[in-house]
């Protein structure tokens, strides 16, 4: 399995998926910054073993969210002050705590397309 996708985005940007989504949401949402954050092993969008199915992809988010949220709430209130540091690109000089606002905006926003898409699909099919 792997994830699709190009930068520059292209004009228009395809329709993605429900794979997709949860894809990016656990690699490049989670997983990475986890990774520069948390002591989480390296991971990029190349190198993750994407799951096939659904009950695995969940379980992925899961332990994923799980490992982020744990290392947010270790952060203390001086954590969450200091600079993001060089991993974070526009966030580098920003304190953690703008980068966690982004991430949950991110959760929100991509997992509600999840749901939407899901319910679509759900609502669309034939009998």
């Amino acid at each position: 399995m792997t994830i699709d996708f190009a930068f520059p985005e292209p004009a228009p940007a395809p329709m993605t998926t429900i794979a997709w989504r949860l894809g990016h949401v656990i690699v490049g949402v989670l997983a990475m910054r986890s990774a520069s954050h948390f002591g989480r092993p390296p991971v990029d969008y190349e190198s993750f073993e994407y799951a096939a199915g659904a009950d695995r992809a969940l379980a992925q988010l899961d332990e994923e969210y799980a490992r982020w949220i744990d290392g947010v709430r270790s952060l203390g209130e001086e954590g969450l002050r200091r600079p993001c540091g060089e991993a974070e690109g526009p966030f580098a000089e920003d304190p953690v705590a703008r980068l966690v606002l982004h991430i949950n905006r991110e959760l929100i926003h991509h997992l509600s397309e999840v749901s939407l898409l899901r319910d679509l699909h759900l609502h669309t099919r034939d009998g």
